[in-house]
């Protein structure tokens, strides 16, 4: 068995630790920490399932000393978690690792429970599948090994999954269409920009780069002294529409 991660505290405290973290997942079903922490609460979550699974007066017992909010949560344990879980062996949680935004460059990570409405894992995957879909694309090996993952055991796994697909499917035709109203209506463009504050690849968004009408694009907007100016930056506009503004 592998040494257990000090987490830099002493016993109370880190037992105090992962008893507050454990009781956030099971309250949110995902949670974003570093990653020793998020390893350790992974272990201590998976014990905690495996005791409502069993569901007897020693198993609820220890379970109580293992979460804060008992009256709260013990139902969720031992009953919706228990039989989400009835089926899966163990593996009741998952840690993905994430960029760090933190200061100290610590390794970060998002710990989820498997199998529910919070499955990043799940949302990941249906995400993929409907981009190569859209795309007229085939899917990778591991985008068809990630698709059994999340759908072994999941009750109705595969009509969820494909529930999910054209979800995200209408949300870009949707999409599509409204910026194709913007384009046509008054020049209206957008492109995928990288978040300036987290700059991940998983952090993009959609930015409206011109409108069509002179001095009023989003790079005419410059930050000065804490409030928002116009400005005539020569970079920043086409030579025509300088002209024009001369």
């Amino acid at each position: 068995m592998p040494a257990l991660r000090k987490l830099s505290r002493d016993s109370a405290h880190r037992r105090a630790m992962l008893r507050n973290m454990a009781t956030s997942l099971i309250q949110h079903e995902v949670l974003q920490t570093t990653w020793p922490k998020a390893k350790e609460t992974q272990r201590w979550v998976d014990k905690l399932i495996t005791l409502g699974k069993r569901n007897t007066n020693a198993s609820r017992n220890s379970a109580m000393a293992m979460i804060f909010e008992q009256t709260t949560w013990m139902p969720k344990i031992f009953g919706e978690l228990a039989q989400r879980y009835k089926s899966r062996p163990g593996g009741y949680t998952r840690v993905l690792r994430t960029e760090s935004h933190r200061n100290d460059a610590a390794d970060s990570a998002i710990l989820s429970l498997v199998d529910g409405p919070r499955d990043i894992k799940f949302a990941m995957t249906a995400k993929a599948l409907a981009f190569n879909e859209a795309r007229g694309e085939g899917n990778e090996p591991q985008t068809v090994l990630d698709m059994h993952k999340v759908t072994r055991f999941r009750e109705n796994g595969e009509e969820e999954l494909q529930a999910e697909i054209e979800r995200l499917r209408n949300i870009e035709e949707g999409t599509t269409e409204a910026e194709q109203e913007a384009f046509e209506s008054n020049g209206t463009q957008f492109e995928w920009v990288r978040a300036h504050k987290k700059a991940g690849p998983g952090h993009m968004r959609k930015k409206r780069i011109d409108t069509g009408v002179p001095g009023e694009d989003p790079a005419d907007l410059v930050d000065k002294a804490g409030y928002k100016g116009r400005s005539l930056n020569l970079v920043s506009h086409p030579k025509e529409e300088l002209l024009m503004k001369g």
